[in-house]
């Protein structure tokens, strides 16, 4: 399974951001999908996270200033940034985890998105 993540880009403190990430492929389910972000010397970390039952979780960082929510008929994932911060400046990847079927078997996959660039300039 494949993702493409797009949306990324500068933008000046207090701004807003979407980011968009479609997965493609062939028998396929997905189970949850999140967004992660990694800055500059720090370890990726999830910011936010949903199920296919639309239950959301967030990192407390971003909690009352990011929404994540789902396409489950287009297998799409968005992030809406509100307030961005400089601190939020870090690359965003998609990840969606599930199952598909290879050679008649389910098999489980854990997949990544190649990352967005996000800047926020104090």
């Amino acid at each position: 399974v494949q993702l493409q993540a797009s949306g990324g880009g500068l933008v000046q403190a207090g701004g807003s951001l979407r980011l968009s990430c479609a997965a493609s492929g062939t028998s396929f389910s997905i189970n949850a999908m999140g967004w992660y972000r990694q800055a500059p010397g720090k370890q990726r970390e999830l910011i936010a996270s949903i199920t296919n039952g639309g239950i959301t979780t967030y990192a407390d960082s971003v909690k009352g200033r990011f929404t994540i929510s789902r396409d489950n008929a287009k297998s799409m994932v968005y992030l809406q940034m509100n307030s961005l911060k400089p601190e939020d400046t870090a690359v965003y990847y998609c990840n969606a985890v599930g199952m598909r079927t290879v050679v008649g078997r389910p098999r489980a996959f854990d997949s990544w998105g190649q990352g967005t660039q996000v800047t926020v300039s104090s």
